[in-house]
């Protein structure tokens, strides 16, 4: 038996332990109805969970289904570095982990049967070994998971830092580098130097895949651009046009392009929002040309942030938590003072909703993997700090209720149903 197998035993026994003595803290938010024209969603039964990746650890939050109690589980991996978490929608119990640990290095644990027990990759994402003479790559972290289309139950993605694309077809036990971009001398001016890029370095995200086609996928680079693939892969192009870039820089030079955060519309694949270092966008396929939405924000707001999430069902629907980005980039709330922005119009103009929320003197912010929305009618939001704390809405962001305290930092925020 693995070191990683044994930890995630014991995890299992302090989870029993731990749960038979917790009592559910209940949240109470009222619902708001439905908006003219938007379709109610069946109801459904099934218990929420929110996945919490951290500085320090990993935490999963069950809510009942009405989503106002909550109790935690965890910490899962107390100490190390969890860049994400993410639950299979395929079938509702497996669960990868994208890990920094200090004696492992990076890696990727899987678990299925809900974080009772976890097993290390046999083959995590790394680099091939570069030819004689040649500088090689090393795989700093993974940074960002996404499964594959529902046809391919096995098939996950991976980004990592630096940048590449890796891909999985045993359901994350051994990761393949093909899709090392940096084979492409193209690709390798783009990528930059492990100097560029973000303060954690440059990083892969907002892996997409196209719920009609398997083979047509999307993913974005701190720095780099968007880009999309319609043969699994095998060729990349850049959808850059229409996006900006920082004044002074050539905006004809993808290492400039700096996409925070792309999300895709379920009930619209061909509709993309875009939360990026200059801007809010949209995109409207077949179209290639990016739109900048984010001019409709308030002028003393911005519409400078990191994450973005798009509603369930309703593709004019979209919520983005903006932040202060003056000259300097403080990277906190504008003015201590934070609040979720939505948009029910596909942009046209935006909604502040911070009913709930601090009014003065909370100084955090949220990371681009830290928002994320549910399934149900009303949609729910959900969003983790900087300050570790986590936040949700039972009602599309009309009010919100802090359901976690005193957490390390939060790095992503997931949602899933348990079974």
């Amino acid at each position: 038996m693995g070191s990683w197998q044994i930890v995630g035993r014991l995890n299992s026994e302090y989870h029993k332990m731990a749960r038979k003595s917790e009592k559910p803290h209940p949240r109470r938010t009222s619902a708001s109805p439905p908006r003219a024209g938007h379709k109610r969603a069946k109801s459904r039964a099934k218990p929420n969970l929110v996945l919490v990746a951290t500085r320090k650890g990993a935490w999963l939050y069950r809510g009942d289904s009405s989503r106002k109690d909550w109790h935690a589980d965890g910490p899962h991996f107390l100490g190390h570095i969890i860049h994400h978490l993410v639950l299979d929608p395929r079938d509702g119990k497996t669960l990868l982990a994208a890990a920094s640990t200090g004696h492992l290095g990076p890696t990727v644990f899987r678990s299925t049967d809900f974080g009772r027990s976890w097993t290390e990759a046999a083959r995590p994402p790394a680099f091939r070994k570069a030819p004689a003479g040649q500088a090689g790559r090393t795989v700093k972290h993974t940074f960002w998971l996404t499964p594959g289309h529902p046809s391919e139950t096995n098939v996950w993605y991976a980004g990592t830092s630096p940048q590449a694309l890796f891909r999985s077809e045993d359901g994350g036990v051994t990761w393949d580098s093909s899709f090392d971009l940096s084979d492409d001398p193209q690709y390798r001016a783009w990528l930059g130097s492990e100097q560029d890029g973000t303060p954690d370095g440059p990083m892969l995200h907002s892996i997409i895949v196209d719920p009609r086609d398997p083979a047509h996928l999307y993913f974005a680079m701190s720095s780099g651009g968007v880009h999309e693939t319609w043969d699994t892969g095998k060729t990349w192009a850049p959808i850059v046009e229409g996006m900006e870039v920082v004044a002074g820089f050539d905006v004809k030079n993808l290492a400039f392009h700096d996409p925070h955060c792309v999300r895709l519309c379920p009930s619209n694949p061909d509709r993309l929002y875009q939360q990026n270092h200059c801007g809010i966008y949209r995109l409207d396929r077949p179209s290639k040309i990016w739109k900048r939405i984010g001019n409709a924000m308030p002028a003393q707001i911005g519409d400078v942030g990191f994450p973005m999430v798009v509603h369930p069902r309703d593709d004019n629907v979209a919520w983005v938590l903006p932040m202060d980005g003056q000259t300097v980039w403080p990277r906190t709330s504008v003015n201590g003072q934070p609040c979720v922005y939505g948009t029910f119009n596909g942009g046209r103009s935006w909604k502040r909703l911070d009913t709930g929320l601090p009014k003065s003197q909370a100084w955090w912010t949220v990371k681009r993997q830290a928002m994320a929305t549910d399934g149900k009618d009303p949609a729910g939001l959900y969003f983790g700090t900087t300050g570790g704390e986590l936040w949700a809405s039972r009602n599309e962001g009309g009010r919100w209720n802090c359901i976690a305290r005193h957490l390390p930092e939060i790095y992503a925020v997931e949602t899933g149903e348990m079974e």
